[in-house]
């Protein structure tokens, strides 16, 4: 199967069951509905599991743009590959997206929750504060690269990793998601988002685009920074070919994207305060 290919089905896989626990348990007349956080990250975990089981030996199982960098970086893949991926990505993101609201078509019809039925294809957060909300993807997205990376130089009975790796997505969520959702994932916010925008769901409202940036940057900007941290500190015994050097200058770089990303997030933040100022009057 070539690699392309294998991430557009893996990240259907992954939205298909991730986007589809939440129509699960947010959706009227579902015979989940009300299950609550605890099941959404559970299906989460497990929704990245079974899509490295299917086409990991196919891709490496990236399923995210800032997983693709991240490893890129870390000389971990190929820099000629990078944008291949992250489109197939953001694709089969597209199609999984799609299959959940084919499945819960019906339920769809029955909600009167319209922000509920938009979380099921992308992010919302808790509290709107875009730069609060840019640091908490930054830091979700840090730690799962810099996860993922420290997972990889530990050896495990065959075909364990994808496990480790489920359960990697569902402490982050578990002990960081409540503020944002979690998306850590460009592909996984911007694809659902997208097609939440064209299709023809029941009673739905706005796709929110003036939040999009921070699901979709936020990642991307703490991919480096996790990765660079990577480099700097695990030196030996680690299969790291990141020169110290080299790490620096990207942990450099993602300090400097990280400041502008987040002024601005502010500069936005206010913005939006004057018109929902303008609006009251």
């Amino acid at each position: 199967m070539p690699s392309y290919i294998a991430e557009l089905i893996g990240t259907a896989i992954m939205i298909l069951f991730g986007g589809g626990v939440v129509a699960n348990v947010v959706l009227n007349k579902s015979k989940a509905a009300g299950g609550g956080w605890i099941v959404i990250i559970m299906g989460w975990g497990f929704a990245v599991m079974l899509a490295i089981y299917a086409v990991g030996k196919y891709s490496g199982g990236h399923f995210n743009p800032a997983v693709t960098l991240g490893l890129a970086i870390a000389h971990k893949f190929p820099w000629i590959h990078v944008l291949g991926y992250i489109v197939a990505q953001v694709l089969g993101a597209m199609l999984g997206a799609f299959l959940v609201w084919l499945h819960f078509k019906p339920h769809f019809a029955v909600t009167e929750n319209a922000i509920a039925k938009r979380d099921i294809f992308c992010t919302t957060p808790a509290i709107e504060d875009y730069p609060s909300n840019l640091v908490s993807e930054i830091l979700g997205t840090a730690v799962l690269i810099f996860a993922i990376l420290f997972i990889g130089i530990n050896e495990f009975t065959g075909g364990l990793q994808p496990v480790v790796v489920g359960f990697l997505i569902m402490a982050i969520g578990l002990s960081l998601g409540g503020t944002t959702g979690y998306a850590i994932n460009p592909a996984r916010d911007f694809g659902p988002r997208l097609m939440h925008a064209l299709m023809p769901i029941a009673g739905k409202t706005d796709s929110n685009w003036r939040y999009a940036f921070v699901p979709v940057l936020g990642p991307m900007v703490g991919t480096i920074i996790g990765t660079a941290l990577y480099g700097l500190f695990y030196r030996t015994g680690a299969s790291n070919t990141m020169s110290f050097l080299g790490s620096l200058v990207w942990l450099i770089i993602g300090s400097v994207l990280c400041f502008f990303l987040l002024r601005y997030g502010k500069q936005k933040q206010a913005e939006n305060h004057i018109v929902e100022s303008s609006s009251k009057i």
